[in-house]
């Protein structure tokens, strides 16, 4: 990997863990196409020009890779963690058209301004300097391309209960990510089978008397999504040891002081997916 100093070597080494286990395999392909849709919903795929050269930064297993290859030229996947770039590697195995690098945000070792888009999905709210981290992906993009971001909201648009909720989960998340493989994935596991299930399901019962309530509830989200999609998610909730997050307009402020204009925040969860197009200046 390019020498780099922005990225922490144990939240690195815990997706390597957690893309290894949770390589998407059993994942059902309606489920990863609706969950495209609602990441990528903001996406602006008619600007793009012909067969464009694009980046996704983070690529962990690759899921949204094998949804954006077969729609442009050549699409670099890039990632801190060989293992999760091995997990990549095999699940693109039959898109001739990737091309994959082991480094980080800071060093991928791509031109400057030869990207016609990028993005970077739930990743750069887990490295030291996220505001560099952008500022190195706009580096990347031609002058008018595109690029996506999803970054862990601050629970900005959620009521103060919502957030005294998290804040005791986040206790729990501190204490459990600096623990051992097995030990996260059998305890997020637990946490998946006691917490999500029980809560997503029951929102989506109340979603049909009360819709309005119903998205108000923690872990709605998962309503509709799949044991397996919960299991992984709760292991990348829980096991990840750094994590920051960020308001709607600490987001907007630091993707513009990265050059980046026309920002487009998608309005429904997962909260916060935005484009933005590099500054022609």
């Amino acid at each position: 990997m390019s020498t780099s100093s922005n990225f922490d070597d144990a939240t690195v080494s815990g997706f390597g863990d957690e893309w290894s286990t949770f390589d998407q395999s059993r994942l059902e392909s309606q489920e990863l196409d609706a969950l495209f849709e609602q990441y990528f919903e903001v996406f602006p795929w008619a600007a793009l020009p012909k067969n464009p050269t694009g980046f996704d930064l983070g690529c962990g297993s690759g899921r949204w890779a094998t949804r954006v290859a077969p729609r442009v030229g050549t699409l670099h996947c890039v990632d801190a963690s060989q293992k999760a770039l091995e997990v990549a590697q095999r699940n693109l195995a039959d898109h001739q058209n990737c091309a994959f690098h082991h480094a980080s945000v800071d060093a991928t070792g791509l031109p400057e301004a030869s990207m016609d888009f990028g993005y970077s999905l739930g990743v750069l709210h887990h490295v030291p300097d996220t505001q560099a981290a952008i500022t190195a992906c706009a580096r990347l993009l031609k002058p008018g391309a595109p690029l996506q971001l999803y970054l862990y909201y601050a629970l900005d648009n959620r009521p103060g209960w919502y957030r005294a909720l998290w804040r005791l989960s986040d206790t729990v998340r501190r204490g459990l990510s600096r623990t051992p493989h097995r030990i996260k994935l059998a305890a997020s596991t637990v946490i998946a089978t006691l917490v999500y299930l029980p809560l997503a399901r029951g929102a989506g019962w109340v979603h049909r008397t009360n819709a309005s309530f119903a998205h108000q509830m923690p872990l709605a989200y998962y309503a509709e999504r799949s044991f397996y999609t919960m299991r992984t998610d709760a292991y990348d909730r829980f096991g990840t040891r750094l994590e920051q997050r960020f308001t709607r307009l600490e987001i907007d402020q630091m993707m513009r002081a990265a050059g980046l204009e026309r920002l487009r925040f998608s309005e429904g969860e997962p909260f916060w997916c935005v484009v933005g197009f590099r500054s022609a200046g």
